[in-house]
């Protein structure tokens, strides 16, 4: 099993190993021991017995724990608190007895009996936060490296993690000061969010990944292993063929930029284009990637104008009012009339449709159907492609049979604009005539449209 560095665990089972200190409310060995009397500090009175601590009244026992926890060479003092759980399974001091014992495993860096030992005391003390946060933290790391046993690695990276969430509330740090303790706390939360969050990714419980993961990734904006996860659970939904939401594109576009920046060298190209075909899917073009990348390679947590850095891409009715804006109905091609009356605002579709209604236009199609008093015409290339009739051409007089175009054939025509309908798009022209001089051939232009999926 690769070695992982627990160590972010902030001390929290080292700390432990220091505690080499005769029970609370025990300063004195009980009567008949050979251990001498503790001697107060000048000046300070001795320590009186709690009614609540626990007191070991076994000298033996006593001398035991004493001995062990006392020792200054790890090994020796590994030693000992093995002998003394071992010998003493009822102990009032057993659960002290593993917490140092699992601190000081991970002193000498033997992670799988410090996992081991973690596992005990987190059985034998359910309110003791200590181990639930080593377990959290090493499960998940192994499951997110591959381990063999990753799924319940993860389970019980999830387990603990749940477990610590409940109890750290109610959590008590005997002797140390308010505010660091507050900060231990807060680390604490962080361990365990980040497990809880990371198996409900696995579980595809984007919502409840979110929430777990987004305090810890902007607490830690270097840690890879919660930044891009969180990218992830903001960018998948339930239904591949659904985008997500406005607000979970921009924040997973701007995590995932921010996973690419910190992700291991050999995957960062890859991250980094990941990144960016979903800015291009949200945006509809590429143009602004450049800076939001910047952006999220220099800085940590989301800038305050990340809606302003990340923009959607124009809505249909959007791109249609920018045409009626930029082009005058009658410089128009048919392609634009089409998107402009089939998307635009009732307003956008009056004022290119009052410009065009009842005169004369003339354009090229590609012929789908033909009678001799009514033609199918295709007029856009979209529709030329989808051999799809958007034009219904009606002729005052019958279209002689040498006339006759054949279907799937180029015609130039000249036709009246008298209605229309938006969806499907259709335009009946009036007063048809056909052109002997070919007209100007109708193309779509480039329309970025909303991207339909993110996968």
């Amino acid at each position: 099993m690769k070695k992982i560095l627990v160590t972010v665990v902030l001390g929290i089972a080292v700390a432990a190993a220091g505690q080499a200190t005769p029970p609370a409310g025990q300063s004195t060995p009980p009567a008949g021991s050979q251990q001498p009397p503790a001697q107060p500090a000048q000046g300070q009175p001795a320590a009186t017995p709690s009614s609540q601590a626990p007191v070991i009244k076994d000298p033996a026992e006593y001398n035991a724990y004493v001995s062990a926890v006392q020792q200054t060479d790890p090994n020796a003092k590994i030693s000992g608190l093995e002998a003394f759980v071992t010998q003493y399974p009822n102990s009032v001091m057993k659960n002290q007895a593993l917490e140092i014992l699992m601190g000081t495993y991970q002193q000498t860096g033997n992670q799988q009996k410090t996992i081991d030992t973690a596992t005990k005391l987190a059985s034998a003390d359910p309110n003791n936060v200590t181990p639930m946060a080593l377990l959290a933290y090493i499960d998940r790391l192994k499951a997110q490296g591959g381990d063999a046993n990753a799924a319940q690695d993860l389970a019980d990276a999830e387990k603990y993690g749940q477990m610590g969430l409940d109890k750290l509330p109610s959590y008590k740090c005997e002797g140390t000061p308010e505010a660091d303790c507050q900060k231990k706390k807060d680390q604490m939360s962080q361990i365990f969010k980040a497990a809880v969050g990371v198996a409900a990714l696995q579980k595809k419980d984007y919502a409840k990944a979110v929430e777990n993961l987004k305090p810890v990734a902007d607490a830690s904006p270097t840690d890879f292993s919660v930044v891009y996860p969180l990218a992830l659970a903001y960018l998948t939904t339930a239904d591949p063929k659904t985008p997500p939401t406005p607000d979970n594109a921009i924040n997973g576009i701007w995590y995932a930029a921010r996973a690419s920046a910190i992700a291991p060298p050999q995957a960062q190209a890859q991250l980094e284009k990941y990144a960016r075909s979903q800015y291009i899917k949200f945006h509809g073009g590429d143009d602004g990637w450049a800076d939001v990348l910047a952006k999220a390679k220099a800085g940590t947590t989301p800038p305050a104008d990340l809606a302003t850095l990340i923009k959607p891409a124009p809505t249909p009715a959007e791109q249609a009012h920018k045409m009626v804006t930029d082009t005058a109905p009658d410089k128009m091609d048919f392609a634009t009339w089409e998107f402009v009356l089939t998307n635009g605002s009732q307003e956008d579709q009056d004022a290119v449709w009052n410009a065009i209604k009842g005169k004369a236009v003339q354009m090229n199609g590609t012929v789908i159907s033909a009678t001799s008093t009514e033609f199918k015409i295709a007029g856009s290339s979209d529709d030329i492609d989808a051999k799809k009739a958007d034009i219904t051409l009606s002729f005052e007089d019958k279209v002689p049979v040498r006339l006759m175009p054949k279907e799937g054939g180029s015609l130039d025509f000249q036709g009246t604009p008298v209605s229309y309908t938006p969806n499907p798009f259709m335009m009946n022209m009036e007063k048809g005539a056909l052109l002997k001089a070919a007209a100007p051939a109708a193309k779509k232009p480039p329309v970025h449209r909303r991207p339909t999926t993110h996968q």
